[in-house]
């Protein structure tokens, strides 16, 4: 893909896609906005450029690629099941459990104070620690699988049903390297434009690929289409250069999230990032007219679960 992107910087463009928030601690603030839950649902990126993770000594001797198993893109953790994978070596499964262990549960604070009403519905919580830096796990890799391409995300194996995709990024960066995204235009236009180019579901394909193990459980018609439509806006090397977009910088010890299956984005550079990962059931929205799934349904004229 070419480097030569042709991303805006207009302050319009911007605000409508960025919230930023002046929030120095993840169990909230006193003078925190009520709730950023409107922002999000709406595609933006809640930006968090004061929320800091700050690391132990001993935990900033984790921050080497070589730990990560190399079969494997990050090392990843459920803290529900106390499960890690990813690590090269057993020795450092417990130091590195319990960092991920840590950071879901100020995850978990940040949720209670910006995020109230998702509390009890959110699920499913993966947390994952990103070492490598960017371009070394896309320079060697397909075009479906570089997230240097703009993109929303979707499940291959794991079809979700229209349940959002929640997350939270912290970059961890000890020195002053920034992680680098590009985020681009709403869901509602981003369908419209490229939904006439997807493939028809084949409901028979669907068990086949169950049947031989692709998938986890049959994939639906929504997840059908959002895999469609991650893979054909990674395939336009036209829309990626030229589609709506805009750079954003996420220093070292800032946060930020969105509804990653909602928000077009890509990841351009950077070194160290903590991604906690959960999800939520569109009717657990405060609009669920915002997901996805009522979108696609919306344009389609047809029920896709």
């Amino acid at each position: 893909m070419s480097e030569d992107i042709n991303v805006p910087s207009t302050e319009n463009f911007y605000n409508n896609t960025v919230l930023s928030l002046p929030l120095a601690n993840w169990s909230g603030s006193p003078d925190l906005p009520m709730s950023a839950v409107n922002a999000l649902e709406t595609g933006k990126v809640i930006f968090l450029p004061n929320l800091n993770f700050s690391l132990t000594r001993e935990e900033l001797q984790l921050l080497d690629p070589a730990i990560v198993d190399p079969k494997r893109k990050n090392i990843s953790y459920q803290p529900l099941k106390k499960r890690i994978a990813g690590v090269a070596t057993k020795e450092h499964e417990p130091a590195i459990a319990a960092l991920l262990e840590r950071h879901y549960h100020a995850c978990l604070q940040l949720i209670a104070a910006i995020f109230p009403e998702y509390q009890q519905t959110l699920h499913t919580p993966t947390n994952s620690l990103r070492l490598h830096p960017v371009a070394q796990w896309t320079n060697n890799t397909s075009w479906r699988k570089d997230d240097r391409r703009l993109h929303v995300d979707a499940f291959p194996s794991r079809p979700n049903y229209g349940e959002r995709i929640l997350r939270i990024f912290t970059n961890i960066n000890p020195g002053t390297e920034n992680r680098s995204w590009r985020v681009g235009e709403t869901f509602p236009t981003l369908a419209q434009k490229f939904l006439p180019r997807l493939k028809s579901y084949s409901p028979f394909l669907s068990k086949l690929q169950n049947s031989v193990g692709i998938t986890k459980s049959l994939r639906s018609h929504y997840d059908h289409l959002m895999l469609q439509l991650h893979d054909a806006m990674k395939a336009d090397a036209d829309y990626q250069k030229n589609g709506p977009q805009i750079a954003i910088e996420f220093p070292p010890g800032s946060s930020w999230a969105c509804f990653s299956d909602g928000t077009p984005h890509a990841a351009m550079g950077g070194q160290f990032m903590l991604e906690q990962t959960f999800l939520l059931p569109v009717d657990a929205m405060k609009d669920p007219q915002h997901a996805p799934l009522k979108i696609l349904e919306s344009l389609m004229n047809k029920t896709l679960i």
